[in-house]
């Protein structure tokens, strides 16, 4: 149901013209933040001093103990766009935002907005917690820019949007996360605004009000509002943002095209990967005194034809091989296997065991090399964690927490979850 609700969202707003008008144009912005308190704090006082006197600021120079969080970023943003920023934890993608919002400054470069912004950078971050639901409504609509009239008027939506009638008139600080993030987006959205911020807030909540955000913004795009969307969920960016910004250490790596601007990011991300793996975990020895009975030594991808792989290539085949000293017969043993996305909200996607597959793996004492054959690998582009154990019944044997490894694709995958092997064919009818 999520997936064809954001397909639909993604359909029903189709890109519009180049030539549509820009709401949003970032010019060379850059801004720098220090990392020292006391010398922030003199900086700040000596900024403020200078500007009294009529002096000039040296806003493009670095000065001690101070770094770029952003710099030299341009791009535009047109009326109805939907545009993804895409980047690692600290990569500037949140202090861009807040640049946009006017919350802060840049040092260099200007932004230029059209209209009314409205900043989801952290659901009811605006609200006071000693006042009433009720109370937050109006301050927190009037602070984005709504009159008073306008918010008598959408009041009542506000509120069934978010599904709070009966604690409306109850201190906010009282209140779930979940009631709070539902409030304010509630709020924002409902001042219909021609820019939307989100950052990471569509991860909040559950899967109905989820489903809600996205029937909103969809109705919000089709009038002509233009998002920004930071996520670390690559569907979310792939489904819905038809242009993206790559962001690395606050500078711009790559904008365009969504799908090739992902890629880069999914590539660079596995390049460190693929340099701490080189192909082959390779797990501590211990001895045989602290064994259980079976240790995992090393874990590894190969090809049909015995080859390490760094990487998996979707829709190509693979053996994951987990290579084991046994030191007693094990006549039944359970291989698991727990792959988790390391993009979006870690989440599993795949579970599989030897056992639930009714699989007998038999060991006798040595080193042994035990396979799970991949046909074809379903997984999409990206990176991600598995967590491999072998046991027999209830005891178990080893476990490995984390084995890294990512994955590549030359095939159009970008529209998916998963890769499903198929073959095309044309079947000649007989007409009687």
């Amino acid at each position: 149901m999520m997936t064809e609700l954001i397909e639909d969202f993604n359909q029903e707003i189709a890109p519009r013209q180049e030539d549509s008008e820009v709401v949003v144009s970032v010019e060379g912005v850059s801004k720098k933040f220090c990392r020292d308190l006391k010398r922030s704090l003199f900086y700040g006082v000596q900024d403020i001093a200078t500007e009294l006197i009529g002096g000039q600021r040296k806003s493009e120079a670095l000065r001690t103990k101070e770094f770029w969080a952003l710099k030299d970023i341009t791009f535009q943003l047109r009326r109805g766009e939907a545009l993804g920023l895409i980047g690692s934890n600290g990569a500037g993608k949140s202090t861009l935002l807040r640049i946009i919002s006017g919350l802060i400054n840049p040092d260099t470069g200007c932004v230029k907005v059209k209209g009314r912004v409205a900043p989801l950078i952290a659901l009811g971050a605006g609200f006071n917690p000693i006042l009433t639901g009720r109370e937050n409504i109006y301050a927190n609509m009037s602070i984005l820019g709504l009159p008073t009239k306008e918010i008598n008027e959408r009041f009542q939506d506000v509120v069934d949007f978010a599904e709070i009638g009966d604690a409306l008139d109850s201190p906010v600080q009282s209140y779930s996360s979940g009631m709070a993030a539902r409030l304010g987006f509630a709020c924002a959205v409902h001042i219909e605004p021609d820019v939307l911020l989100i950052d990471e807030v569509l991860a909040v909540g559950d899967v109905k009000f989820r489903m809600k955000c996205y029937r909103q913004l969809a109705k919000l795009r089709e009038k002509g509002t233009a998002f920004i969307l930071v996520s670390h969920n690559p569907n979310d960016l792939l489904k819905v943002c038809h242009k993206s910004v790559y962001l690395a250490k606050g500078r711009l790596i790559a904008s365009g095209e969504t799908d090739p601007v992902m890629r880069k990011y999914e590539e660079d991300q596995s390049l460190n990967v693929s340099e701490t793996l080189k192909g082959k975990m390779i797990l501590p020895a211990k001895p045989q005194s602290e064994s259980l009975g079976l240790d995992i030594l090393s874990l590894y991808f190969k090809d049909e034809q015995g080859n390490l792989l760094e990487t998996l290539n979707t829709g190509e085949s693979a053996y994951l091989c987990v290579e084991c000293q046994a030191y007693k017969h094990i006549e039944s043993a359970n291989l698991g296997v727990a792959i988790t996305a390391l993009a979006g909200q870690n989440d599993r996607v795949l579970y599989m065991t030897s056992a639930n597959d009714r699989e007998s793996l038999e060991i006798s004492p040595g080193r042994v090399e035990l396979q799970m054959q991949m046909p074809f690998c379903g997984l999409l582009p990206g990176i991600y964690s598995a967590k491999i154990f072998i046991k027999e019944g209830f005891i178990s044997f080893d476990i490995v927490e984390s084995f890294r490894f990512s994955v590549k694709s030359s095939k159009v995958t970008n529209q998916c979850l998963f890769y499903q092997p198929r073959n095309w064919k044309v079947v000649s009818k007989t007409i009687l």
